[in-house]
């Protein structure tokens, strides 16, 4: 007899008519490494590709098979011997045969599926303007439809005292409010310094440097106050709500609220909200203050300017209405940012990834609508010539 290879999965004797391919051992998943050596090492020491292309199969010798054994069995036999291994004269059991079977129909399948046509370039690029205009669409509705949800519940709760959660009110003015003075205090100091340094630097060459007090009053009451505290806020009470919520939506937890019969948006939104909504305007007060000294203090070192008249000038030139200005712009921003950091928690799928996507999803959709509802405020105010 001879053998053209012997090992200790398998043997081929190609001294028989027909040729022989003896099978031996467990074909396993934890043999699978050896078994792919020893067949890329017959094919490379015997021809194995041509060698196998007809014969008998011999499986008395085997043990045990699996899906992975079954892979490598396929790799080894071939398309000829494979159909002929799960053919009605194979001395294979019938559930051997039918997970061969099931093995080589799926590698099939792999090898023959065609690649996706690659699109043009300019397709592709209206594809994805496309897709992104479709989300930009739903994501707008159900910001809407969030909206309508909370604004209902909000009034519900109005005319029911005894429903109001005070204790997580307070707990979130704290959170969001009361922790928050330090950074929106430092940040808007150092803004106002800043325009500050850059007012006296154009105007020196009007010889106008006095106007620098006006300069810092009008941007910090009518626009950088109440834009840099919810561009902040954005940043650090939109993400941290995503997280809350949507850590507690992978947990289950909203699930267990709504099986208590109780109401997320009553229990975890409104307290958020209102929270929010009365730490907004406070903040905003305080950025304007900060930015004023932040200018003010550049005025007496740099400028010459006393803190007297400073103070003398600024009540001279600005109006209450430029504050008003301001202030009425910090509840919307605060509901909005309120409203996206909630309901992109609520959107969260259970998933840690799923949790950081929405948070970054969440400060992106903030600050983009602060600047944009800034924006138009600012027209309208100009149009209306307040």
């Amino acid at each position: 007899m001879t053998q053209a290879a012997d090992t200790a999965f398998f043997s081929w004797d190609t001294g028989s008519r027909p040729h022989t391919l003896t099978l031996r051992g467990a074909w396993t998943l934890d043999n699978y490494a050896v078994l792919g050596r020893q067949i890329a090492g017959f094919r490379a020491d015997n021809a194995g590709a041509d060698a196998l292309s007809s014969g008998r199969i011999d499986s008395q010798g085997l043990t045990a098979l699996d899906t992975a054994g079954a892979s490598r069995l396929v790799e080894l036999l071939g398309s000829e011997l494979t159909k002929a291994a799960v053919g009605p004269q194979s001395p294979l059991p019938a559930e051997r045969k039918a997970l061969l079977q099931t093995v080589a129909a799926a590698q099939s399948h792999a090898n023959t599926q065609d690649a996706p046509a690659k699109s043009p370039l300019l397709l592709e690029l209206l594809e994805r303007i496309g897709t992104n205009m479709e989300g930009l669409w739903r994501q707008n509705i159900a910001l809407l439809g969030f909206i309508g949800l909370t604004l209902e519940a909000l009034l519900r709760n109005m005319v029911r005292p005894g429903s109001w959660r005070i204790t997580s009110i307070v707990a979130q003015i704290e959170q969001t409010g009361l922790n928050a003075v330090p950074i929106v205090a430092l940040l808007t100091f150092m803004v106002g310094a800043v325009i500050a340094f850059l007012g006296a630097t154009v105007l020196a060459d009007f010889g106008a440097t006095i106007y620098t007090v006006n300069l810092v009053a009008f941007s910090f009451l009518r626009e950088f106050a109440v834009l840099l505290t919810a561009i902040l806020m954005a940043g650090r009470t939109a993400s941290a709500f995503t997280a809350q919520l949507g850590s507690m939506k992978a947990n289950e937890e909203i699930d267990a609220i709504r099986m208590l019969g109780l109401n997320p948006i009553d229990v975890l939104v409104l307290p958020r909200i209102l929270a929010l909504l009365v730490s907004m305007p406070l903040l905003t007060f305080i950025g304007m203050i900060s930015g004023i000294l932040g200018g003010a203090l550049v005025c007496a070192l740099a400028l010459g300017i006393s803190p007297t008249m400073f103070l003398t000038i600024f009540q001279e030139s600005i109006e209450l209405r430029h504050f008003l200005l301001g202030m009425v712009k910090a509840p919307i921003f605060a509901y909005v940012i309120a409203i996206i950091g909630c309901m992109e928690g609520f959107k969260v799928s259970g998933s840690a990834q799923s949790v950081g996507e929405h948070t970054t999803s969440a400060v992106v959709q903030s600050i983009f609508i602060v600047i944009l509802l800034d924006a138009l405020a600012a027209l309208f105010f100009m149009e209306m010539g307040w």
